[in-house]
């Protein structure tokens, strides 16, 4: 059976923990304003609905290919949702991205998403561990495939939209944060181990 919370879990966390999208957009936010980085916000978005259709159609071909390898995809799945859940706990919360990294265009921000390894995990971990074993039809892949653009989308643009204010609570409250996170983490990879 679907593990809804399971699965929103993890998109939330690897969503909005930091990354090189939530990075970029928090560093043009404080150097353009909001206004300023939403063009490349936008262009993370259609990064990602490419990165994510990809990592759909590429999960459910290796599922079809080779049936069996759907367990050892779980058990990878989940070692790789244990590695995050043990780095963001490690996490000393420094966010990167100063007055120099990276422009506020469009394009910058689409194309960094085809190098952009941690959401190429994302899509793969998530298409692979919550969404294959129950439903495999091409609707249900783009739907599950727009529902984790979206969660990355807005993930992207909170940042932007929080500037420096989200590096401010990180530095305050980082422990707390990547305790809370790190947990969920590792409910998420029970919950793909157990089924």
């Amino acid at each position: 059976m679907f593990n809804a919370a399971a699965f929103f879990s993890y998109i939330f966390v690897s969503a909005f923990t930091p990354g090189p999208n939530n990075f970029m957009a928090m560093s043009n936010a404080s150097r353009f304003g909001f206004k300023g980085s939403f063009r490349f916000c936008l262009g993370v978005f259609a990064g990602i609905c490419v990165v994510m259709a990809s990592c759909a159609v590429f999960s459910a071909a290796l599922f079809q290919l080779i049936p069996k390898i759907e367990p050892f995809m779980r058990v990878a799945g989940a070692a790789y949702l244990c590695r995050l859940a043990w780095s963001v706990y490690r996490d000393k919360g420094g966010c990167g991205g100063g007055e120099g990294s990276g422009t506020s265009s469009f394009f910058t921000g689409a194309a960094m998403q085809f190098v952009n390894v941690k959401l190429m995990l994302y899509g793969v971990t998530a298409i692979s561990a919550f969404v294959l074993p129950y439903n495999r039809s091409p609707a249900a892949l783009a739907f599950f495939a727009m529902i984790l653009s979206l969660m990355g989308f807005v993930g992207t643009c909170c940042w932007a939209l929080f500037g420096s204010a989200f590096q401010k609570l990180f530095a305050v409250h980082a422990k707390t944060l990547n305790i809370a996170m790190s947990l969920l983490l590792l409910y998420c990879a029970a919950s793909v181990l157990m089924r």
